[in-house]
């Protein structure tokens, strides 16, 4: 390493670091030899250090994003079982979960299938994915948003939470079937749903195909209404397969057997 302190060579760790450029006040002066050494151009020197810095806040920002989505752990594309899962197109999964153009169009997408086939998991997988390319995320089941949703509403304060969750180009709504009928607690779900059309995505796993949503609105032309602002840019999973946790616990039955 070049011994030889200047006056800038002394200064520029304290005007990084003013800055906040960790990475380049940390690797400026093996940068700095490497291109006395190879003869690099003041350009290459200076883009050199600010990649170091850009790929540095990008990790960080993605650690963010992964800590505040709450996804649950271990729920990714490698630990689903796509073998048992017939009905599901693995090359569909991936291409949802590797290409993030549909939440930047804010299209949605629906994931049915009865409990226990793996909705929950491709979600979050396809989440977690997203989150990697950028994508600001929010995980959470229904029932628990649609009760703060409930709170602010009685609060006066709606459309300041509705406003919040805008902040997440993506929202992932789990077990939407599991909402109770009552007309305020889907009043507000239909608001949330309603504020989001063509504006942010959604992710929504649901153990009722649309034909049965009159089971969670109280009323049908609010079905309709938030069925047709889902679909109108949508994509639709239907997972027709059997009950993974009901297959375990029939294999585990005739081992004990």
């Amino acid at each position: 390493m070049n011994t030889v302190i200047t006056k800038e060579s002394a200064v520029l760790p304290l005007l990084l670091k003013q800055l906040r450029l960790n990475m380049m006040s940390r690797h400026w002066e093996e940068i700095a030899d490497q291109a006395e050494s190879d003869h690099w151009s003041y350009a290459k020197f200076l883009a050199k250090l600010a990649d170091l810095e850009v790929c540095d806040k990008k990790q960080k920002r993605i650690q963010r994003y992964i800590h505040e989505a709450k996804l649950p752990t271990g729920k990714t594309l490698d630990t689903f079982n796509f073998k048992d899962a017939k009905s599901v197109n693995a090359a569909r999964i991936r291409a949802l979960a590797e290409n993030s153009d549909w939440v930047h169009k804010a299209s949605n997408l629906v994931i049915f299938g009865p409990s226990g086939v793996g909705k929950t998991h491709l979600a979050c997988a396809i989440t977690y994915k997203l989150i990697e390319q950028g994508i600001r995320a929010l995980f959470t089941s229904t029932t628990h948003l649609v009760q703060k949703l409930q709170l602010a509403y009685q609060e006066c304060r709606l459309p300041e939470m509705l406003a919040k969750l805008s902040r997440y180009p993506l929202l992932v709504l789990d077990d939407i079937g599991y909402v109770k009928k009552s007309e305020h607690e889907t009043s507000v779900l239909f608001e949330l749903i309603a504020d989001r059309y063509e504006s942010h995505s959604l992710i929504i796993t649901s153990n009722q195909p649309f034909g049965d949503w009159d089971k969670i609105f109280p009323d049908g032309v609010t079905a309709v209404a938030a069925i047709d602002r889902l679909v109108h840019h949508s994509t639709i999973i239907n997972i027709t397969d059997e009950s993974y946790r009901k297959r375990k616990s029939e294999k585990n039955s005739q081992i004990g057997d």
